[in-house]
This record gives structure tokens, sequence and C-alpha cells, in this order.
């Protein structure tokens, strides 16, 4: 007797990354736009999210674009996470770029090419076209095949109906191999693109919902199809308008859209894009749907880069831009000018700016209660708490670093939750930019290439520095 071998199953565990930002679900605002006190992974900010929210609705409607909002606030003050919050809130046709001021300086193009397509990928095209299709039924499918091997290619009929006519049709081979790769078999109701030859298994017809063959628990059942088998449909694309650029762009071709490797897109081709685009939108053939573009470390950019926004936000076919920064008085790259935020006074009157401010404590602890659920983390209340003490004294980062590492401290002890013992012996480990920056003024002189001068007032410089 042959000895039968059972395949080994493995449990498939899915991997998730929890990120920074990876608990914000939305800006937690209710029908009426105002901010609820915990909400989809947001705490406090109110009057920030409540006007993150009416550029959302902005956004939605789709009527108003070129403009530019900037979120300004310090450090771990929930900028990026109200940005992001935006980002979930918006539809999934309405495009939304992210891009760090940063990375403009590291690609192998110019800063203005990298700014254009950043802007292009935040607008989007809704392309509307008629189809013929033939919609129906399937009856029978005969297919007759040649005696002899390699001698003629197969030939079939396919006979479909509706529930007013019937209507048999002949079969290429093309037609006949797609019909058996999608299964199709008499009973099923299928759509036939005429221009392009897809086919499209619709479901199973009602009428066949009794026979006794085999079908599983996925079998959808849908109506046999009602007057003419030929219709006329309307079909929706939704695509950017980078995403023309590179397809029409002879140098990369649409492959560049997977490989990400656009390279520089001649001025020629956009215009030319453009230029369609507007016939389309006159003919009722398209639409424009302007998205968001959200650069953050805004101050990273030079004068060129604001100079480049500043003209492009004129386009009537501009996005709307969203910014962040967290700097204050400081110098405009590029230039020896000082500025707020380090923008220039020109662009910074375009900007509609929303203020973030420091959170409270009570604040503090209902996000680190959020971070704890979301990194899957047991902690005691009195650990809590003392994590609270800690954030509001060193910074909001730091607390949330600290959970998952007293976590581990906590596994190491064999403990199921984590208390106040292993929040103190990971704060001994892991200093925060207070002590760091103390320890350095005291020992500057064992450290190389100290540009400190010695004397009595280094403890006051080093306080000023961190403050």
């Amino acid at each position: 007797m042959a000895e039968l071998k059972l395949s080994e199953t493995r449990d498939l565990t899915r991997i998730e990354r929890i990120g920074a930002h990876s608990h914000i679900r939305g800006l937690g605002l209710d029908s009426a736009l105002e901010p609820r006190s915990i909400s989809e992974g947001m705490v406090g900010q109110t009057m920030a999210r409540k006007a993150a929210g009416v550029i959302v609705q902005m956004v939605k409607e789709g009527k108003i674009a070129g403009r530019a909002v900037l979120l300004a606030g310090q450090p771990g003050t929930g900028k990026t996470a109200i940005a992001m919050g935006m980002a979930k809130s918006i539809s999934q046709e309405t495009p939304f770029a992210m891009l760090a001021g940063s990375e403009l300086f590291s690609l192998e193009m110019s800063k203005t090419e990298a700014l254009m397509q950043a802007f292009r990928k935040s607008i989007g095209v809704r392309i509307k076209e008629e189809t013929e299709i033939i919609e129906g039924e399937v009856v029978e499918i005969q297919i007759d095949r040649p005696a002899v091997s390699g001698a003629a290619s197969k030939t079939g009929k396919l006979t479909l109906k509706t529930t007013e006519m019937e209507t048999v049709y002949d079969l290429g081979a093309k037609m006949i191999e797609a019909l058996g790769k999608d299964k199709v078999q008499s009973g099923d109701v299928i759509a036939i693109d005429k221009a392009s030859g897809k086919i499209t298994k619709l479901g199973r017809s009602f009428s066949r919902s009794r026979d006794y063959d085999a079908m599983g628990p996925q079998t959808k059942f849908v109506q046999c199809p009602d007057g003419e088998l030929q219709k006329r449909k309307e079909v929706v694309h939704c695509v950017t308008l980078h995403e023309i650029d590179v397809i029409n762009s002879r140098t990369q071709g649409f492959l560049a859209l997977f490989t990400g490797d656009t390279g520089e897109i001649r001025a020629e081709v956009r215009e030319q894009i453009d230029t369609k685009v507007a016939e389309w939108r006159e003919e009722g053939k398209a639409e424009i749907v302007p998205g968001v573009l959200f650069i953050d470390e805004v101050h990273m950019l030079d004068i060129e880069c604001f100079s480049f926004l500043n003209r492009a936000l004129e386009n009537d076919m501009a996005p709307i831009l969203v910014v962040a920064t967290n700097r204050g008085i400081t110098t405009i790259r590029g230039t020896n000018y000082k500025s707020p935020h380090g923008i220039p006074i020109d662009f910074l009157d375009r900007l509609l700016i929303i203020s973030t401010q420091p959170y409270t404590e009570e604040d503090i602890h209902k996000i680190l209660d959020i971070r704890c659920q979301e990194e899957d983390v047991e902690m005691s209340e009195d650990a809590k708490v003392l994590l609270t003490k800690i954030g509001v004294d060193t910074s909001l980062r730091y607390a949330i670093h600290l959970i998952t590492t007293a976590a581990l401290a906590c596994q190491k002890r064999r403990g199921k939750l984590v208390e106040m013992e292993d929040i103190s012996r990971v704060y001994g480990l892991f200093w925060d930019v207070k002590r760091s920056t103390q320890y350095l003024m005291e020992y500057q002189s064992q450290y190389m290439f100290n540009e400190m001068p010695m004397g009595e007032g280094n403890e006051d410089e080093a306080n000023a520095m961190v403050a």
C-alpha cells in the first residue's frame, strides 16, 4: 500500500509595520467639522484639526485650487499627524502626494523638475469614455476542433441571450482561448468589450441556481440581463497628470511607472498633454480633480524652489499645497536674509497658516494610551502616569520611544504588565536631549573638535541651548 504523505500547512501571519503615525485613521471630526476629543487616533489640537477639516472639505468639492496652507508649530506638536489625517480623510480618487524638502537635493534631476513632477502627481484627471459591450447569459458554447492537430485553428459558436433576444456569435481562436481561460460555461452571465475583446464574468444566472453542479460558496448569482445584447456603457478612468506625462514620454515610456525612474520630462510633452486635457474638458470627456501636495520640512527649500512654487500656484490646474515647518525666524536657504519659518515674505503672504500648540499633560497621557494599544503593550496606570511626567519634562517623542523599550525590559524580567520599575530602568539606559546636552557641556574638554569656550557659565549655556 502506497504511503500517503500529507503536505505541511503553515499559518501565514500578516506582518504589520508599526510606524510613528500608524494609529492615525483621520482627523477625528464629526459631520459639522467639529473635532471630537479623542477620535481616529487624534488627540487635542482642536483648532488646527478644525482648520484642516475645512481644507479637506475644499479639496472634496474640487472647485478651489492653487491655495497653500502652512502647518507651523514646535517639534512634536502633531503637524505630520494632521497631514496624515488629511490624507486619510480624502477620498481614494483624490490624489495625495507627499514630499520632504530635503528629498529635492538628493534626486538625479533639477529641483524645479522634481517639484513639477510632485505637482503633476497631485492633479488627477477623471476621463470618461463610452464603450460598446455585449452583455448576456451564455446559452451554449460550441467549439470545433480540427481532426488533425495544427491543420487549422479552432473555431466555434457562442450563443448569448437576454430576457428579450438571443443571438449566435462566431468565435475566433483568441476568443475561444479567453473563454477557456475564464472558465466560462453555460449559465454564466458575461460582458464582452467589443473594442478590446476583454471578457468579464459577472456571475451565474439565477435560472441555474438549482443546478446540482459543483459550486462553491463564493458563487455570485445575478439576473439575466434585459434589453438588447449590445449596449453602450460609460467607463471612468482616474489617472494623474504625471502618469500621462510618463506614458507619453518617448525617452522613458510606461515602464518607468513601475521602476520609478522617470527622469526629466520635456516641457513640450507637458504642453501637448495640457492642450489635449483642455480639449477633453471642453468636450465633457474629462474633468480635473485637484489633489493635495504635502511638503514636510519646507524650510529646507531654497529661494529658487520658493520662486517656482510662487509661479506654479498661479496655474489654473494647481493642487492645494500643504507645507509644514518647525522653524522660527531663520535664514532663507540660498540667501543671507532672515524670515519667519525660513520662508520668503512674498510666499508667506500666500499661505493660510494653521498653528499647532504644545500638548497638555492630559493630551500626552491620552496619546501614550493610544500608542500602548497600537504597539500592543500592556502598561499599569502608575507606569503611564510616570511616562506622562517624563513626556512633559522631556518631549512626547522621547516618551513614545520608551514604550517598546520598557516592554522589552518587562519581558526580560518575565513580567506581563509594564510597571514603573521598567520605565525607570529604560529612562536610565536611554538619555533625552536635555541630559545628553548637559553631559556634553560637563565633559566637553574630553571630546574632539570642541568649539565651546571653557568657562563658568557653561551650565547656563547648556540650559539655554536645550530651551
